[in-house]
This record gives C-alpha cells, sequence and structure tokens, in this order.
C-alpha cells in the first residue's frame, strides 16, 4: 500500500518557508510539516509553533537522522543548496531544493547521481511549473494560437537595498539573477521546450553581487531578451510575440500575489480573449506533484535534468556580459 502522506522537514526557517512553502504543504492532500530544523533551537521552535506535532531540531543534521521525516524542503541561502541536498540524499531523504539548485550547471551532476544512486527523488522548487496558467501557454503557443512566436520578453524586478539581506551578500550566493532571473528563463523554456543558441548580456555590479542584468539570446527558431533587477519598483511580466498576436502572462511569477492569474492574447485582427486561473495554487500543486513522483513515480515537470539546462542558460547570461 502506497504510502498516504510525506512527512516534511524544514531545513532552516527563511522566510519563504514561513510565509509561503509551508502553509501550501498543510494545505495539501498528502503531505505536512513534521519537522523544523535551524542552527538555534529558539528559531525552530518558534517556527514550528503552528504545526501541532511538529518536531524541532537545534541542528540540521538531527532532522537528517530521523525516521520520522520522509522529505526535506531546502530554504537555506543559495551557496548552500548543493551541498545540503546531497546531505538530504545521503540521508536517504526526499528533497526539494529552493531555486537555484546550484551555482553553476556543472554542480547538478553530482545531484543527479545521488538521485539515481540512492533512489530519493530530489527536484528544484520551480513553482510556476505547477500553475496552470503556464500549461496553458505551452498549449497555446504549440497550436499556432499567436502564428509562429518570434520574440519573447521578460521582466522580474524588486527594490531592496539591504545588505544584510542574503540576496545582497555575495559569500550566500546573492544577486538578481540567481534569485529572480532563474523566472523569466525557466518559464521561456517551459513554454516553448527550446533551449538557447547564445546570450549577450549586460550586468550592473553593487557590493559584489549583480544588482541588475539585462540579456538577450538567441533560440532556434526565436528571440528573447529580458531584464530582472533589486533595485527597481515592483514588476512582472512575460510577453510572447507572434507573427499573428502576441500573449501576455499578467502574473507570470508570484500568480495571485502580483496579481491575478491571467493570460491575454491579442490578434492582429484586434481581437482579444482572456482566460483566468483564479483558483490555482501553484505551491500546493508544487507539494502534490512532488509526492506522485516521489511515492509514485509520476512524470515531474522539471527534473534535475531540467534544472541543469536552465542552470547553463543563466552560466551563458553571465558569461556573456559585454
Amino acid at each position: 500500500m502506497a504510502q498516504q502522506q510525506l512527512r516534511w522537514g524544514i531545513l532552516g526557517t527563511a522566510n519563504i518557508a514561513r510565509q509561503w512553502l509551508c502553509p501550501a504543504l498543510q494545505r495539501s492532500k498528502n503531505g505536512y510539516v513534521a519537522g523544523v530544523a535551524s542552527r538555534t533551537l529558539a528559531k525552530a521552535e518558534e517556527f514550528a509553533a503552528p504545526y501541532r506535532g511538529a518536531k524541532t531540531y537545534g541542528d540540521y543534521e538531527a532532522m537528517l537522522a530521523d525516521p520520522d521525516i520522509d522529505a526535506i524542503y531546502i530554504p537555506l541561502p543559495n551557496g548552500s543548496h548543493v551541498e545540503w541536498t546531497l546531505k538530504c540524499l545521503e540521508a536517504g531523504k526526499h528533497v526539494l531544493c529552493e531555486k537555484p539548485i546550484a551555482l553553476k550547471a556543472d554542480q547538478i551532476d553530482a545531484l543527479i547521481e545521488a538521485r539515481d544512486r540512492t533512489g530519493k527523488f530530489a527536484a528544484e522548487a520551480f513553482m510556476i511549473a505547477h500553475h496552470p496558467q503556464w500549461t496553458r501557454v505551452r498549449e497555446l503557443i504549440a497550436e499556432g494560437a499567436i502564428g509562429k512566436l518570434k520574440h519573447v520578453q521578460g521582466a522580474f524586478s524588486f527594490f531592496n537595498d539591504n545588505m544584510a539581506d542574503i540576496r545582497n551578500r555575495p559569500e550566500d550566493g546573492g544577486g538578481a539573477l540567481r534569485d529572480i532571473g532563474v523566472y523569466p528563463v525557466v518559464s521561456t523554456r517551459l513554454a516553448t521546450g527550446a533551449e538557447p543558441i547564445s546570450v549577450r548580456s549586460h550586468i550592473e555590479w553593487d557590493n559584489g553581487i549583480d544588482a541588475t542584468a539585462r540579456a538577450t539570446a538567441e533560440f532556434p527558431d526565436f528571440t528573447m531578451d529580458f531584464y530582472v533587477s533589486m533595485r527597481m519598483s515592483l514588476r512582472q511580466s512575460m510577453v510572447f510575440h507572434g507573427d499573428k498576436g502576441f500573449l501576455t502572462v499578467l502574473a507570470p511569477f508570484n500568480a495571485g500575489a502580483y496579481g491575478e492569474s491571467r493570460i491575454e492574447i491579442q490578434m492582429d485582427n484586434r481581437s482579444r480573449w482572456s482566460e483566468s486561473f483564479t483558483m490555482a495554487d501553484q505551491y500546493v500543486n508544487q507539494f502534490e506533484a512532488f509526492y506522485e513522483t516521489a511515492v509514485n513515480g509520476a512524470e515531474y515537470p522539471c527534473t534535475l535534468e531540467f534544472s541543469k539546462a536552465n542552470q547553463r542558460m543563466l552560466d551563458m547570461v553571465y558569461e556573456g556580459e559585454m
């Protein structure tokens, strides 16, 4: 008989886990918060307080050694992701790790090897891959709803100049590309199934991190440009431009929180139409899809191999700096 629920351990007390992932996990039908680990027991206890029955641990290794934990969610600083994903797999736990799961594409090879050897599932937390609006965008592009895709435009920005924040600390793997640049990249790849041929970029560095980046990419059948910034006001947008019309995703990454989950199509004949996805919860969907793969072997939309290709494009952005 298949296991009915995954008992999740939370490796760290970052705000993304507190505000988004753990509440979604509790709403999911096949998992729950079973433990919280922090470098100090007091932090773990404070974080775990809303989750009745959750164990607490004053160090990470203690949670990894607990047989009552089936899977680990990792919201640690970017520079720690490879190390702790490997440790979790070696401890016999499934792993969902926040993006970016690695700082370089070739670092993911070790994760793939450990996943295959241990038989435990590991994935990068690309929650947008589990939102139905992106399934629909992929379908519309494939069926030629906007004609032949010619160009993709993307933007993701927010303002954060707090140098104590891990996203502004180079020693923790900070920077706009690693924090939010992953999203224009992954959404384009999800929507088109295509991989870039070349990338050129311009990066504005601040305190050792890429605070703003602009990139232009050549794909086999279309072009793409996007910008990301941690020094500009809040904005999210993805536009797919064909030779018959264009498709806009209004809240492409933080659907619901940023704005309404809606896609709009405008055609050359000036006709317009839209589709909304107001009931979708991409974080809940992510945990439920993870369960189906880890327990039942279902296909997963963003495997470690998919993540390696995504990181490869980010590597190309850094390497293509003009």
